[in-house]
């Protein structure tokens, strides 16, 4: 009996050793991607970074708290077989912007921020446009989780329609209220912006005021969720959802391959898991027969396709469809 676990044991090692690793931001990695021909392709998006400033990025805590589900009545409703919220919505910009997290892993509070900007300006028809400060959530929802640390989306729109959120836009922008604090990096080499280093900062405070010469006070600022709610696991719910009401928030795992995401329909390939991640989720469609999420991403416009990405859709693909969240704003 040990003979045979010990036969068992090298024939598994052996088909590990005989398998090449590759480092997480590779040219080995890059090739390996492209050659297998799969429905993307890889490229580097982070040319003067190191791989701790990336694992920092992916701060969304998963499998966290859930808020109560919201179920759409399906009925005979019909859905189109391509959907993107920039082209459903057009009179509304802030679907068309790519933010950056700079050195913290604040995408739990961008993702949020960005969905509910969106379904913001969507559900007053366009008469109400404003950039919802990611800043404000990150430095001032505690019951979140530990800010630059990693938070919890689910809170995030929670805080948003017990307590509210003020404007605040992209680093150094001087727009809304709180703009965003944290300075963005340089991914690639020759660049005005820092680089990219692991070396990520505190949280920043939470401040209740809004910065020198703006017009409204904090307290006057603010903007309040009517309900926030989960999304069921499910394909045509996330779909509905996403046509009726605008984009959600997303949350799932990041492997070491999803770093080199260039184009196409992203699906795990190769690298382990780097950590939990949360994003926007705008649309839906098919490309070469392939049916995706679109997603937007909080890396800058010089990662992925201009900040965006395509992740496979319909069978919950590293955890996609499982820790979906939204809300209707007052």
């Amino acid at each position: 009996m040990k003979s045979l676990f010990f036969l068992c044991l090298m024939s598994a090692l052996s088909v590990s050793w005989a398998r090449p690793h590759f480092g997480p931001l590779s040219d080995e990695l890059v090739n390996y991607i492209n050659k297998a021909n799969t429905t993307w392709r890889a490229g580097h998006n982070f040319h003067n970074a190191d791989y701790s400033y990336v694992k920092q990025l992916c701060g969304s805590m998963l499998k966290g708290p859930k808020l109560p589900f919201l179920v759409q009545y399906a009925g005979d409703f019909m859905l189109p077989k391509n959907f993107d919220a920039r082209e459903q919505w057009p009179h509304c910009p802030t679907l068309k912007e790519i933010r950056d997290q700079g050195s913290c892993g604040s995408c739990w509070a961008f993702g949020a921020a960005e969905a509910i900007s969106d379904r913001i300006c969507i559900h007053s028809n366009g008469k109400l446009s404003v950039e919802i400060s990611s800043e404000d959530l990150l430095t001032c929802c505690y019951s979140c989780g530990m800010g630059c640390n990693g938070g919890y989306p689910s809170a995030a729109w929670q805080f948003w329609a017990t307590e509210g959120l003020v404007s605040g836009g992209l680093y150094n922008s001087h727009f809304g209220c709180r703009p965003y604090s944290i300075e963005p990096c340089e991914h690639h080499v020759n660049g005005t912006r820092p680089p990219c280093t692991g070396e990520g900062g505190d949280t920043p405070s939470c401040e209740q005021k809004c910065e020198p010469g703006y017009s409204l006070s904090y307290k006057q600022d603010k903007h309040f969720g009517k309900q926030s709610y989960g999304v069921p696991s499910d394909e045509k719910q996330i779909m509905q959802e996403l046509y009726k009401n605008g984009p959600v928030e997303g949350a799932f795992t990041v492997y070491e391959d999803f770093l080199l995401y260039k184009s196409g329909v992203y699906q795990h390939l190769r690298g382990s898991a780097v950590g939990g991640h949360a994003i926007k989720i705008l649309g839906w469609g098919e490309e070469d027969g392939t049916p995706y999420w679109l997603a937007a991403n909080s890396w800058n416009t010089d990662w992925g396709d201009d900040g965006f990405f395509k992740i496979l859709r319909g069978v919950d693909h590293c955890g996609i469809e499982s820790e979906i969240v939204a809300g209707i704003p007052q």
